[in-house]
């Protein structure tokens, strides 16, 4: 049988529920979808593949699932650093206000996406100004970018839209979408009032999207929002009616018990961002306790001002450990670190049918991790080589749809030279 892609001969971690690890496996793709996965001799003897990837004496694995970020914030990397979540934000906003055009975002949406695909990022949820400006970027480069409108009632937004103009322009956006699934961003209950909050979430219910909003980052957050409205973010959220399967938290910090139970109960999710929010100062989210209770945890590298890089493996190999720091070693394991990377961060997106592990029937996106650096050898176990000791530069090959973005450590879409010099010159 003839197909698009065979990926073989390294040991394939497919994330399935089982955790099943082939030795010596491959990945049989066709059509942009995972045709067949197993043992590579067996499939090497079934299919005549078109194109082929030589995986031997390396991890094959999905590729990373980014469950929250703000792509074209590589314009303004490293000049935010050292401050609070607060401070952070009063300089970011005048200088969106001031910078950002559709031109602009393109052109970082470019370099983040070249980054991304060097660390073996197949998908991200993008919540950003210019949004269709960056969903082009993305298509261009063949990388899976998942975004749409986002609400944000600040004085000067960088798109001069109202509350009102935002509401229609995102109606037909939503019509229009194209992509894997709708999405809607809110940005947060201290940017948008009670009543803009259920409004923009009634929108996003109407057409099936999911939505996606700050919660919860740091206390500072949490008691700005008591003092206005008399609840904390997520409590809010709850009292409106708001959670849901369909509602992606990003960083959900500072939560209470009956908080975290109320994400059970409503099978909301949550983006843990664990470089971004040591960096800010917010603290360590409750992971354990959100997983003990059945909180759906994805992880996220958030944007490239607050965390400085958008490498998911570094964000792997944070939640592994600083969760530890409360005295328990097994508090965030290995394969569970990469598995919120991969599958859980797809099932965080309401995707995880569709994406997150190699199995049959799924898209075919995957990343090739090459196991002969010293930092890497020997590999007794590969969870834990994934999360402790793996980097970014480790990863030799992308395909996200079956489409091969980087090959050998070579962008094949991008010319990342040209990117490279594109945003430079616009920063001057």
């Amino acid at each position: 049988m003839s197909v698009d892609l065979l990926v073989s001969g390294g040991d394939v971690l497919t994330m399935d529920d089982a955790g099943t690890v082939v030795r010596a496996g491959a990945v049989a793709v066709d059509g942009g979808e995972i045709v067949a996965v197993g043992p590579a001799e067996e499939l090497e003897r079934r299919y005549e593949a078109r194109e082929s990837i030589d995986a031997a004496g390396c991890l094959v694995l999905p590729g990373f699932v980014n469950t929250h970020t703000h792509l074209a914030m590589t314009l303004l990397r490293g000049r935010a650093d050292d401050v609070t979540l607060q401070g952070f934000l009063e300089r970011v906003l005048k200088w969106e206000a001031e910078l950002l055009t559709p031109e602009n975002v393109a052109a970082a949406v470019r370099l983040a996406a070249a980054e991304s695909i060097r660390a073996g990022v197949t998908s991200a949820l993008d919540m950003y100004w210019f949004h269709e400006a960056a969903g082009l970027a993305a298509r261009e480069a063949g990388w899976r970018l998942l975004t749409g409108p986002t609400f944000m009632d600040v004085p000067e937004p960088p798109d001069r839209r109202d509350f009102t103009a935002r509401t229609a322009w995102a109606r037909k956006d939503l019509e229009h979408c194209d992509g894997l699934r709708p999405v809607v961003f809110a940005h947060s209950a201290y940017t948008l009032s009670p009543e803009q909050l259920t409004e923009v979430f009634a929108l996003a219910r109407e057409f099936g999207a999911l939505v996606h909003i700050h919660a919860a980052e740091n206390a500072t957050e949490v008691a700005t929002v008591e003092v206005k409205y008399g609840k904390r973010p997520v409590e809010l959220l709850d009292s409106l009616g708001l959670l849901g399967p369909d509602v992606l938290l990003a960083h959900a910090v500072d939560l209470t018990g009956p908080e975290i139970a109320a994400l059970a109960r409503s099978g909301t999710s949550v983006a843990h961002c664990p470089v971004s929010n040591l960096k800010l100062g917010c603290g360590i989210a409750p992971v354990p306790r959100l997983l003990s209770a059945g909180v759906t945890v994805g992880l996220g590298t958030d944007g490239a001002v607050s965390s400085n890089t958008l490498d998911m493996l570094g964000a792997v190999r944070q939640a592994a450990l600083v969760h530890k720091a409360g005295g328990d070693p097994t508090a965030v394991g290995a394969e569970e670190a990469v598995r919120m990377a991969t599958v859980e961060g797809a099932r965080a997106l309401g995707l995880g049918e569709r994406l997150g592990s190699l199995e049959a029937g799924k898209r075919a996106d995957l990343a090739v991790v090459e196991l002969s650096g010293p930092h890497l050898r020997p590999l007794h176990d590969p969870w834990s080589t994934l999360a402790y000791a793996a980097r970014a530069d480790d990863v030799r090959d992308t395909v996200v749809d079956g489409k091969v973005l980087m090959r050998g450590r070579v962008l094949t879409t991008l010319d990342e030279r040209a990117v490279i010099a594109d945003l430079e010159t616009l920063i001057g």
